[in-house]
């Protein structure tokens, strides 16, 4: 599932008429371009022997992998905790802390081998009632989280989760370092959703009382372990800070202190440039790209997201019922000019809920739902929206009046005045309301909201870029179309990758002839390293923490 975030971009805000296009006829290669100049790396940077500071944009504070609802949790649970499987560079699983697995001939049964020795940050033994328990957590009645293991139809799972039964009859622990996980039907996601980040039981499990989670959502703000560095402390709006897991199973990592430093579309270039950071996440367009270029010292990594932006639809509003009310907010949306103002060519719009590198893309099939306001004043004819005298459309009195939830954040700050402009023009009045992450989410959550603006986070399968659209998980928005439903069922029974491809395509359609989103761009991911530190690989799977335990200060 897609965790809701407004992406940690940056947009520098120190640019000058001499520089601002000073390489504009000269677009930046994907991959890695090193520094040129190394002796400009700042005063701040170098003084600094034992430590590492990133950039991050709004943490929430619930640093359980399991609990959090914000992307940026999310980054710091990943520092905290590391999982029983990897993905590599290009998304294929790997092992982590389970050195190796095995999957019987009808895919149902799964058994996870743990490496020897392995311990959480605190010293004690991860064994696989460790990986049992976190998997049974998982499965407690009062579990709302955004791991939805009952994708996985674990045998027993479903009784338990009910309260039929005291345990999950097909989770078994061999031994120390032996798991089976039998399953009732084989699952594309399966063996990524089983084999993520372990909860200690001895921690975790000390007063934990099924059905009762308010004891593990205690610890939310003091998680125990077992990736490369030990949470200690968090300072909301300023930082988190981190120290070197003596006990990570690939050896203490070679840094002994990481900072996440709380950066913004005001401050990160800044904090950047000044040494004060030595890595964030910036806006991939020209003006940025020849900012960084001109540092001298900074190493600069391009490469095409997994995520996509979009415009949630609430279907509890009365007006947005009608599915040709949606398709005239697409239709009248110029979403091209959007993702070249935004994006200025690194980016491109987007039809589809999952993006253009991804194997279950579709080329051409999908409506385009180009910018066409004739079309979009026909559908609200259609649907019985008429302009009144202001050129405003109504309807049994009441004028067609949308809010939009939107963060502060670039492709925000473009969307707003284009929205209200492309709307007004068919009769649809916009407003805005410009909160920060976390509000959003809760205005969200109350259902106070007829629009509402997000990214999703990086998905590792195009199960994770369609799931919010069940109905099930859609309660918030109020989507549920039976045949949406039984296509993402379909999409996630199957192994074979050309079975699941034709499954999501014809899902695809089905979306876009009832919309619950309006689909908005596909972005290319620009990042930063100081070249006063080495081993930054960042990538579209794991972002800059799959590379962290390799990262140094060079010397």
């Amino acid at each position: 599932m897609p965790r809701y975030t407004a992406l940690a971009l940056g947009l520098s805000l120190l640019f000058t008429s001499s520089l601002q296009f000073a390489f504009a006829d000269e677009p930046l290669k994907e991959g890695l371009t090193p520094a040129s100049d190394v002796s400009q790396i700042p005063r701040a940077a170098l003084s600094r022997k034992d430590t590492i500071i990133a950039g991050i944009s709004e943490p929430q504070g619930i640093f359980n992998p399991y609990f959090f609802v914000n992307g940026w949790d999310e980054n710091v649970t990943d520092v905290i905790f590391a999982r029983l499987i990897n993905r590599d560079s290009h998304g294929k699983l790997v092992p982590g802390l389970a050195e190796s697995w095995t999957v019987s001939p009808d895919n149902k049964v799964y058994t996870l081998k743990l490496r020897p020795n392995l311990r959480f940050s605190d010293g004690s033994p991860l064994t696989a009632k460790d990986v049992a328990f976190t998997l049974t957590v998982l499965y407690d009645p009062h579990y709302d989280g955004d791991n939805d293991i009952s994708l996985t139809h674990i045998a027993g799972g479903d009784d338990y989760k009910a309260g039929k039964t005291k345990s999950i009859s097909g989770l078994k622990v061999i031994d120390a370092q032996t798991l089976q996980v039998t399953t009732t039907q084989p699952g594309a996601t399966t063996l990524a959703k089983i084999s993520g980040p372990v909860l200690s039981k001895a921690y975790y499990g000390k007063n934990y009382q099924p059905g009762d989670l308010d004891y593990l959502r205690s610890l939310n703000g003091k998680p125990l372990g077992n990736g490369p560095y030990i949470y200690e402390k968090y300072i909301p709006g300023q930082e988190i800070r981190f120290h070197a897991n003596p006990y990570y199973y690939r050896g203490t990592p070679p840094t002994p202190r990481f900072i996440y430093r709380v950066t913004n579309l005001a401050t990160n270039f800044q904090l950047f440039q000044t040494g004060d950071t030595d890595y964030d996440a910036f806006m991939a367009r020209p003006d940025d790209i020849e900012q960084l270029k001109l540092l001298g010292f900074a190493n600069i990594n391009l490469y095409g997201s997994s995520d996509y932006s979009l415009i949630e639809f609430n279907l509890h509003h009365a007006a947005l019922q009608d599915a040709k009310v949606r398709k005239a907010l697409i239709y009248g949306l110029d979403r091209q000019t959007l993702i070249n103002v935004v994006y200025q060519g690194y980016g491109q719009v987007a039809n589809e809920p999952i993006a253009p590198i991804s194997w279950a893309y579709d080329t051409k099939n999908i409506p385009s739902y180009a910018y066409d306001p004739q079309q979009a004043n026909q559908l609200l004819d259609e649907a019985g929206w008429k302009r009144g005298a202001d050129g405003i459309r109504q309807k049994a009195g009441k004028p067609l009046e949308l809010t939009l939830l939107v963060t502060k954040k670039v492709i925000n700050d473009a969307l707003i005045p284009i929205a209200k402009e492309n709307w007004r023009k068919i009769g649809v009045v916009l407003k805005p309301q410009v909160l920060d992450f976390n509000a959003l989410m809760a205005q969200r959550k109350a259902g106070n909201y007829d629009l509402a603006s997000f990214s999703t986070s990086g998905l590792n399968d195009p199960h994770e870029g369609v799931w919010d659209y069940y109905s099930t998980e859609a309660k918030a928005s109020g989507y549920n179309v039976p045949q949406v439903d039984k296509l993402i069922n379909q999409g996630n029974s199957v192994l074979d990758i050309a079975q699941r491809k034709a499954i999501y395509h014809q899902l695809y359609q089905v979306l876009a002839d009832n919309p619950p989103v309006i689909f908005l761009g596909y972005r290319k991911v620009l990042s930063a390293s100081s070249a006063r530190v080495t081993g930054f690989k960042p990538d579209i799977y794991n972002g800059l923490t799959g590379s962290l335990p390799d990262v140094k200060v060079v010397k």
